[in-house]
C-alpha cells in the first residue's frame, strides 16, 4: 500500500504542475517555475558525472551553451524548429564531451575541475570572436507567431517533461549496474580497476550522457529567450550554482539535485526580492557552510539518517516497558 501511495503522490503532483498554465497564473510565477525546471534538468544531468562518479565538473554550462547555439544556427540557416533542433543540439554537446572527455577524465580532483572550468572560457572566447555565431553582438531569433501566454505555456510544458525525464534517467542510472560502477569509481577508482571494472568506459559514458541532457535543454531554451549572447549562455555562475544545488541536496542520489534545485531556487528568488544583495550573499554563503559542516552528504542523506534513527527509537521497547 505504501508503494502505491509513494507512486501516486509524485504522479499527481506532476499532473497538477502540467495543468497549472490552464489557470493562467501571473507570467512571473510561470517564468519562475520554468526556471526551476531548468535548474532541475541541469543539476540532475551534472549529477551523473559529478555526484555518481565524483568528478567535480565546472564546465557543465558549456554543454548547455553549445546546445543553445546549435539550435539557433539550425533555426537561422535552415528554419529548423528548436523543438526538432534540440536533438542535434544534444548530440553535438555529447560529441564535445566525448572529445574533451578522453584526455580530461584521466585527471582527478582539482585538476579535472580546473580543466572543465577552462573549457567554458575557451568556448566563450571562440563564440565571441566568431562572426558566424553572432560574435559579441549576439543573435536575435524571431518570436513564435502566437500569443505570449500560449508561447510561455508551451515552453513550460516542454521543460516540465524534460525535468521529469532527467529525474527518471538519473533514478534509472542509480539503480543499474552502470550506476553501481560509477559509485565504485567515486568511492575508490583504483580498487574498482582491480575488480575488473572498466572505469574509463564508464566515465566517458557518464560524461557523454550528462552533456546530452543540457544540450537538449539548451536547444529549446534558445527559442525561449529569443536573444542569445555568450555572456548569458556561458555564464560561469550557472555552472557554480548547478554544483551547489547538487551538493546541497546530496550528489550521491537522484533525489539530492532535485531537492537542492527546488529549494535553492526558491531561497535565491526570495532573497533577491526581499533582501539586499549584500545580505543575500551572506545568508546564501552561510547556508552552504552549515550544510558542508553539519550535512556533508547533503540534506537528503541527512534526513534519511535522521528518519532511520527515529524509526529505530520508536521500534525499540525496553524490558521495563514490556512488563508494563
Amino acid at each position: 500500500m505504501q508503494k502505491i501511495i509513494k507512486s501516486i503522490v509524485p504522479v499527481s503532483f506532476i499532473f497538477l504542475l502540467a495543468f497549472l498554465p490552464i489557470l493562467q497564473p501571473p507570467a512571473y510565477f510561470l517564468s519562475f517555475i520554468f526556471k526551476v525546471f531548468l535548474y532541475i534538468i541541469l543539476a540532475e544531468s551534472w549529477n551523473l558525472i559529478g555526484g555518481f562518479t565524483g568528478y567535480l565538473s565546472f564546465g557543465h554550462v558549456a554543454f548547455f551553451g553549445i546546445g543553445v547555439y546549435t539550435s539557433a544556427m539550425l533555426f537561422q540557416h535552415f528554419g529548423l524548429s528548436p523543438f526538432i533542433g534540440a536533438i542535434p543540439s544534444g548530440l553535438l554537446s555529447s560529441a564535445a564531451a566525448w572529445i574533451i572527455g578522453y584526455p580530461c577524465l584521466k585527471l582527478r580532483g582539482p585538476y579535472f575541475a580546473v580543466v572543465t572550468l577552462c573549457f567554458v572560457f575557451i568556448i566563450d572566447l571562440v563564440v565571441k570572436n566568431w562572426t558566424f555565431l553572432g560574435g559579441s553582438e549576439g543573435i536575435h531569433l524571431k518570436l513564435l507567431p502566437m500569443d505570449i501566454q500560449l508561447s510561455r505555456s508551451i515552453f513550460y510544458e516542454t521543460f516540465l517533461g524534460l525535468a521529469v525525464a532527467s529525474v527518471l534517467v538519473a533514478r534509472w542510472v542509480q539503480h543499474t549496474k552502470f550506476g553501481l560502477g560509477l559509485a565504485s569509481i567515486r568511492e575508490d577508482e583504483e580498487v574498482a580497476q582491480t575488480l575488473c571494472i572498466h572505469t574509463a568506459d564508464l566515465k566517458i559514458k557518464a560524461f557523454i550522457l550528462s552533456a546530452f541532457i543540457p544540450g537538449v535543454a539548451g536547444g529549446i531554451y534558445a527559442y525561449y529567450i529569443s536573444y542569445i549572447h555568450p555572456d548569458i549562455v556561458f555564464d560561469i555562475n550557472i555552472s557554480i550554482l548547478i554544483v551547489l544545488m547538487a551538493l546541497f541536496g546530496g550528489g550521491g542520489s537522484w533525489a539530492g539535485p532535485l531537492v537542492g534545485a527546488v529549494f535553492l531556487s526558491i531561497v535565491n528568488e526570495f532573497l533577491s526580492i526581499f533582501i539586499r544583495p549584500e545580505f543575500a550573499r551572506i545568508i546564501y554563503g552561510a547556508m552552504f557552510i552549515a550544510v558542508i559542516i553539519f550535512m556533508p552528504d547533503g540534506i537528503v542523506t541527512f534526513f534519511k539518517k535522521w528518519m532511520g534513527i527515529r524509526k529505530i527509537q520508536h521500534s525499540y521497547t525496553s524490558p521495563v516497558d514490556k512488563e508494563k
